[in-house]
Parts: structure tokens; C-alpha cells; sequence
């Protein structure tokens, strides 16, 4: 722009010198002698301007005929110049429309079309980094792996588009299952690009299925930093990640780093559950029973879980009945009308053998819940009390068919977990396990809840009868229900096993 309009005023400054010096010419008197060659030359004022008019218009004739010359010149030595220009601008935009078609074409799902039309752009264009990336994807459409390969490699090589082609061979190691280098490349891509928050989350599920909890933790600290991630989940993830490690290291002993990183997990996410067992654990471990206290007290508050519980005795393992149920006081008084609260009452007031108290603490929960857990509380509370046998068996009968409560469930898949992990089995996502009931609960074996009467009694039999009854007496009894049934056998004595057992 600036240049142009100092064009324009060096134009018209020599238009006006010009008329300047016509007008001097003119008005002038006599004439302008000019001697060339001995020969004298006299000019009249028009004559003399018509003269500077063409002397000017023959040097630009000779300055114009100078630089096409030299354009010739350059253009025979192969240099650019307005021609090449030309024939460039000509390839250029027949490159560029093969690249569109190319494009079209793999957004139809046309792999092969997009491999020639990517082909012909690569003939007209010296732009490896566009044409080389539609060859990879083409390639990968059509199902040729080993082209794709290739063209990725050629990526690599090039420093302005190494990011992509780390990526691409990425995927491809991805799709052949090979997650170990799948997982070389991915750190190797994101110390190229350390915010793309794509290759954050595939590090992070290749680190976590490898149980490099190290690892995997870095990369999540990555993900706060970038922003990709809120900072009350990254504190929830990473001590799912810190326990992970605890466990990981963890034997019957419990180390000092497995101490550290429990108790860590458990100050990162309080009311992570399994972090809290763990870390109360920990502190029972180092002689310091009353921080393992206030940490499931805390986890207790948030969340009551049986795995909590547990934890809390494991404080005093040796105490009586009665002591461990003034003890447990501490626990119980907090979410009192939770049902895990009561349900652990009724349990401990069964051990303790005050069998009313017990009924009292369960309140409702065996007809409202109706799993089996409250059903077979009252089993082993009839039976304290005293009831016939046949009430007893109706309760085992309807625990042995009924759903089993509240389990670790992965919220993304639903798929239900024996112990809580910190990935679904399943489905592989992360920190999705919840503690909670099944929406579509397991079906127990309806020929097991019909059969358990028959079972039950035949065992109750069996426990009455003599020691030093005959053999022969045995076989001349009357004939019972078919034997052959272990399943309903054995979930039958493990109920009536826990029913009597309570919380050790």
C-alpha cells in the first residue's frame, strides 16, 4: 500500500519536472544547439521539447528491453521469473484441488480414491506435511497398514509434523494390542505436545493397565496442569492411584512405603473407602490406634461400609463381645439410622448374645431392604431366641433367594465387582466403582430357595442325631429329599455358618 502510493508521487513529481522544463523550453528565445560528431544542430523551443519527450520514452524502452534480457537469461539458467510463476501457480491449484478431492474422498469413506487423489497432490505440491498425512489416513482407510506405516514414519522425520506421525503409529500399535510400545509412544508424543488432553487420557489408561501407578500419577498431575481436569477430581483420581500403589507393594507385613501411600491416598480423598481401611490399617501397624480411629470415623461419616468395620476391630482383636460392642459406640453413634449402622448393630449385639437388642437394631430392614444380609441376621435372631426350626428355615430360605445388596458396581457398565479395584475389569474405565445396590440385581437359584427347607431340616437332623447311631439305623430311615444337591448345600451351610459367626 505505502509502496504503491509512493509510486504514484514519484510519477507525478517527474510529470510535473517535465512540464516544468517544457515551459521553461518554450518560453525561452532562440533555440537549443546541440553538437555531435562536428556537426551542429540548432532546436527550436517546441523541437526541443519534443526531443526530451523521446529521449525519455528511448530510455525506457532500453531499461524495459535490459530487464527482459535479463528475465530471459535467468529464466534459461532456471531461475524464477514471471513465467514459472505462471506454470507454478498452475500446478499449484491443480495440487491443491486434487487435496480437496482427496479430502471429499476420505470423508465419504472412499480410502482408495482418497490414495490416488493424495498421490496427485504429492505430484503438483512440495507440501509433504499435507499430503503425506491424507496418504496415512487414505491407507488406513483402505486396510493397508503397512502404506500407513510408512507414510507415519516419513512423519516422524520431519520435525514440523513428528507430533502426528508419533500419534498415528500410536494408534496402530494400539489396534494390534501391542500396549507396551503403544505406551512408549504415547509418553514420547505428549513430551511433544504436553497439552493435548487426547493423548493425557491414553498415556493414563496405558499406565494404569500396566499398574505403573508412578507413571500414571504424573500424567494426571499433566492433566491439572493443563486444565483439562478439575482439581477435586484430579484429588479424588490420584489417590485412587496412590492406593493402587499402596496395594501394589503390599504384603502380610504392610511396609513402610505401603504404610505412606495408604495414608497419603487416604489424605488426598477421605471418603474413598478402601483408601480408608488401608490407611487405618497403617496407623494400627505403627502402634497409633486412635489416628486409625478418626480415620474411620471420617470415612464412617461419608460413607458406612462393612470393609470399614472390619478395620475398626482390627483395632482391639482380642476384646470380648460386650467390649467390642461398648467400643464400636464410637462408630455406631454416627448416621445411626444408616442400614450398614444397623445392620452392624444387630450383628454385634448377635455376637454379644443380647438377641431382643439385636431385633431392635434391625428395626424393619429385613422386610424393607429384603437382601440377604438383614434376612439372615434374623435367622440367627430367631434362632438365639429360642424359635422353632421351621421359622428359622423360612428366613434362610428367603436369604438364599434373595438379592445380595449393595456391591461394588462400575457406574459406566454396571458390571459387579467382587472387591473394589480401581478400573472396571469389564470395561476398563477408571475410578467408576461404586458402592451401591445392583440396578438389575443377580437372580439367586429358585430351585435352591424351594429346596432349602428340605435341606436345612435334613441337616438339623443330622445335628440332633446320636453320635453312636448304627449305620444300618441311618440307612433305615425314612427317605429323604434327593441328595444330590451341593449348591444349594453349600450356600445354605455358608449362610447359616455366618449367621452364627457375626462380625469377628
Amino acid at each position: 500500500m505505502l509502496w504503491s502510493l509512493l509510486k504514484i508521487l514519484i510519477f507525478v513529481a517527474i510529470i510535473a519536472a517535465l512540464a516544468f522544463g517544457a515551459g521553461m523550453l518554450l518560453e525561452m528565445r532562440g533555440g537549443l544547439q546541440i553538437t555531435a560528431a562536428g556537426t551542429e544542430y540548432t532546436l527550436g523551443p517546441l523541437q526541443s521539447v519534443i526531443a526530451l519527450v523521446a529521449l525519455v520514452v528511448l530510455l525506457w524502452l532500453l531499461l524495459k528491453l535490459a530487464s527482459l534480457l535479463l528475465a530471459t537469461w535467468r529464466f534459461m539458467n532456471g531461475d524464477e521469473t514471471a513465467l514459472s510463476r505462471f506454470f507454478d501457480k498452475g500446478r499449484e491449484r491443480r495440487g491443491y484441488k486434487a487435496l480437496a478431492d482427496g479430502m471429499m474422498a476420505l470423508a465419504s469413506g472412499e480410502g482408495r480414491l482418497a490414495m490416488a487423489k493424495a498421490a496427485r497432490a504429492a505430484k503438483y505440491l512440495e507440501k509433504p506435511e499435507l499430503t503425506d498425512l491424507l496418504t496415512a489416513q487414505a491407507a488406513e482407510m483402505a486396510g493397508d497398514t503397512k502404506k500407513a506405516a510408512e507414510t507415519y514414519k516419513k512423519l516422524v522425520a520431519n520435525e514440523a509434523t513428528r507430533f502426528v506421525g508419533v500419534r498415528g503409529i500410536m494408534k496402530q500399535k494400539l489396534a494390534e494390542g501391542d500396549r507396551d510400545t503403544a505406551r512408549k509412544l504415547a509418553e514420547r508424543a505428549l513430551a511433544l505436545r504436553p497439552r493435548h488432553e487426547e493423548t493425557q487420557d491414553v498415556l493414563l489408561d496405558l499406565q494404569a493397565r500396566a499398574q505403573d501407578w508412578a507413571g500414571a500419577r504424573g500424567t494426571l498431575s499433566a492433566k491439572l496442569k493443563s486444565g483439562s481436569l478439575p482439581r477435586d477430581v484430579y484429588k479424588r483420581r490420584d489417590a485412587v492411584l496412590a492406593l493402587s500403589e499402596a496395594r501394589e507393594v503390599m504384603d502380610e507385613e504392610m511396609p513402610i512405603e505401603a504404610r505412606e501411600r495408604a495414608i497419603e491416598a487416604n489424605r488426598l480423598s477421605p471418603d474413598l473407602v478402601p483408601a480408608a481401611a488401608l490407611a487405618a490399617r497403617a496407623h494400627i501397624a505403627q502402634g497409633k490406634p486412635r489416628l486409625a480411629v478418626r480415620v474411620l470415623k471420617k470415612a464412617w461419616e461419608a460413607q458406612p461400609h462393612p470393609d470399614l468395620a472390619a478395620a475398626f476391630a482390627a483395632i482391639a482383636p482380642e476384646e470380648t463381645p460386650a467390649e467390642r460392642l461398648k467400643r464400636f459406640q464410637t462408630l455406631t453413634r454416627i448416621n445411626p439410622q444408616d442400614p450398614e449402622t444397623r445392620l452392624l448393630l444387630a450383628e454385634l449385639n448377635i455376637v454379644a448374645e443380647d438377641f431382643p437388642e439385636a431385633r431392635r437394631a434391625l428395626g424393619d430392614l429385613a422386610e424393607k431392604a429384603a437382601d440377604a444380609r438383614p434376612l439372615t441376621l434374623m435367622a440367627a435372631i430367631e434362632r438365639g431366641e429360642g424359635a422353632p426350626d421351621k421359622v428359622v428355615q423360612g428366613w434362610l430360605a428367603r436369604a438364599l433367594s434373595a438379592p445380595r445388596g449393595p456391591q461394588w458396581v462400575c457406574d459406566n457398565c454396571n458390571h459387579i465387582h467382587a472387591e473394589w479395584a480401581p478400573f472396571c475389569e469389564f470395561c476398563h474405565s477408571f475410578d467408576t466403582l461404586s458402592w451401591t445396590t445392583p440396578k438389575m440385581p443377580e437372580l439367586s437359584s429358585a430351585m435352591g430357595g424351594a429346596m432349602l427347607p428340605l435341606i436345612a431340616g435334613r441337616l438339623e437332623d443330622r445335628r440332633e442325631a446320636p453320635e453312636d447311631t448304627p449305620k444300618a439305623e441311618e440307612a433305615e430311615a425314612p427317605e429323604q429329599a434327593e441328595p444330590d444337591l451341593p449348591e444349594a448345600e453349600l450356600l445354605e451351610a455358608e449362610l447359616l455358618e455366618e449367621a452364627e459367626r457375626g462380625v469377628k
